[in-house]
């Protein structure tokens, strides 16, 4: 079943049964009081009647005692004990009960009694005849009125019911239309997107903020990571295909040419071996690279904490130099502790990005200068290499760009540095900026809030 038919049956079904149990409970309720009136009314009768009875003992004959106070639609009779001499006056309405048999009651027992297709109420109260005996006094009285005001309920319950349950469908239905439009709308736009291989969105109305509509939102904040991660994917495989295609070719060429001719010229074969190497070293490093662009900021375990910034930079450069023997002035007067929240692991790869980048373009010292900038800290390294043109340095970011081919192909460049570089400062909240001047130098800004 389609969860639009559940959500109108079950809240059909629910708001029936709501509201047959919420009119059967008025019904009892107002049947039983009315019910209830009319015996203590009876018994109140009855009382009255008895009393009379002893104030006129022996004055006023039984018979004329009873007539004048019979009810005008019942029965009222004395019965004795041995249901001799019983004497009965009924109103003209209600001959039927003339017929009743007489029985008589230890005690007082009050009821109601169906007789023919009338009902009524029936009193029997114990009282004592002027001759000494012990008698009942029975009272009958029609009750017709009140069980057509209580049948007449009934029917307007009944009715009411019914025609309440139109509106109950109605409703269900609006409701299930609602509930169910986005889902529906969702599932469309699921299959459009299986068919056309394109990702889609779902448009969205911003009037209200409940579930529905957050779940639209996930729905579309899921479609823009698939077709992100899509995206990378694909720009993964045609990225490696035609990075790998060069170095294979190189590695394959000095294979072949050490198979004819290596063992028997050693200094091709040590050519060979370096070259083979290096370019096996390059396809490791890109691999690793590609492989974390092709990851979403979201899958990269970003963890951040606080932490001395200056002290993060005096190890990442002692911790360089020590690799490369390369010298690196830390330039300025630092304060002894400027603290920063962000991924310090993350940080410290996007210095060493930098710092290799200062390495590999510039065989002069490399300068790093930490401060505070407004409200933010700010890492510059600044290199004296061989600089970027203006119209180059906007494309710096993009993937596999190298502003030197030849020298970056031979200090062994992939051309991802700086776009690993961009995807790292946007993961972790890290604004960058780069200054150049062809032939003089290079300074990269880091900016990080404080």
């Amino acid at each position: 079943m389609k969860l639009k038919r559940k959500i109108n049956l079950y809240t059909a079904v629910l708001f029936t049964i709501l509201l047959l149990l919420m009119n059967l409970s008025v019904y009892f309720l107002f049947s039983g009081l009315m019910l209830n009136s009319q015996l203590d009314i009876a018994k109140s009768e009855a009382i009255k009647t008895s009393e009379a009875f002893n104030e006129s003992l022996g004055t006023i004959p039984d018979r004329d005692l009873l007539r004048a106070y019979v009810p005008v639609t019942g029965m009222i009779r004395i019965v004795r004990t041995d249901l001799k001499n019983t004497i009965t006056v009924t109103s003209q309405t209600e001959q039927i009960l003339s017929k009743q048999k007489a029985v008589y009651y230890n005690g007082e027992i009050i009821k109601k009694l169906e007789i023919g297709k009338q009902s009524y109420i029936f009193d029997s109260m114990p009282i004592i005849l002027h001759d000494g005996n012990v008698a009942n006094l029975q009272i009958f009285k029609n009750i017709d009125i009140t069980m057509e005001i209580i049948k007449t309920l009934r029917i307007v319950l009944t009715s009411v019911t019914i025609l309440a349950l139109i509106p109950a469908f109605i409703s269900s239905s609006v409701l299930s239309n609602f509930i169910t439009n986005p889902v529906t709308t969702m599932i469309n736009t699921m299959r459009e997107i299986k068919e056309s291989g394109h990702f889609k969105r779902l448009a969205l109305k911003a009037e209200s903020k409940d579930e529905l509509y957050q779940m639209g939102e996930t729905f579309n904040h899921m479609i823009d990571l698939l077709e992100a991660n899509f995206e990378k994917q694909k720009l993964f495989v045609s990225n490696a295909s035609h990075e790998f295609k060069t170095p294979l070719t190189i590695i394959e060429s000095y294979a072949s040419l050490l198979k004819r001719r290596g063992a028997n010229d050693p200094k091709l074969f040590e050519e060979s071996i370096e070259a083979i190497h290096s370019e096996a070293v390059r396809m490791k490093d890109m691999t690793e690279q590609l492989l974390m662009l092709a990851k979403h900021h979201e899958r990269w375990d970003i963890l951040p904490s606080r932490f001395n910034l200056v002290e993060l930079v005096e190890q990442t450069v002692k911790a360089f130099q020590g690799a490369y023997h390369r010298k690196i002035i830390l330039d300025g007067d630092f304060l002894p502790t400027i603290t920063v929240k962000t991924d310090e692991q993350k940080l410290k790869q996007l210095l060493f990005i930098f710092l290799d980048n200062a390495r590999k373009y510039s065989d002069d010292m490399i300068m790093v200068s930490l401060g505070i900038d407004g409200e933010e800290a700010c890492i510059r390294i600044m290199d004296k290499g061989i600089g970027i043109s203006e119209d180059e340095l906007p494309k710096v970011f993009d993937r596999f760009y190298r502003v030197d081919q030849a020298r970056s192909r031979k200090s062994g460049g992939t051309g991802l540095g700086l776009s690993l570089a961009k995807e790292i400062a946007e993961a972790i909240d890290i604004r960058i900026t780069l200054e150049s001047k062809e032939g003089t130098g290079t300074t990269a800004s880091l900016f990080i809030p404080l």
